[in-house]
């Protein structure tokens, strides 16, 4: 399997926020973003915007952090209709990337990763 950058693009529950960032590795990146609402120490923490609504991969990082910098320079709208390109409803993907939300399982804080059972 190729190695993959993301560039993606949250939200909180009410959908009033968006957010986007880049990654190496979704889920833990997620996950990030997800146990930093608590402490609110973070754009995303603050605004409890852990619910994915898209995301693109690049194969080079360079290309994820271009496109991270194109997109956080739109309205809100053009990423609202970006967004609805691949995800028409606005739907929360967290349940796709976890098999669902919010993780039931216990989370190891080092690597922010689920253990999975």
């Amino acid at each position: 399997m190729e190695h993959c950058y993301y560039t993606y693009i949250l939200t909180n529950y009410n959908r009033t926020v968006l957010y986007t960032g880049i990654t190496n590795n979704l889920e833990p990146r997620i996950l990030q973003h997800y146990l930093k609402s608590i402490s609110k120490d973070s754009f995303a923490g603050k605004y409890n915007a852990y619910y994915l609504l898209y995301f693109e991969c690049f194969k080079y990082a360079d290309q994820a952090i271009k496109r991270e910098k194109v997109i956080k320079g739109w309205t809100r709208d053009k990423k609202i209709n970006l967004i609805r390109t691949k995800n028409p409803d606005m739907n929360f993907l967290n349940a796709e990337i976890f098999g669902g939300w919010p993780p039931k399982q216990p989370i190891d804080l080092k690597s922010y990763k689920i253990l999975r059972r």
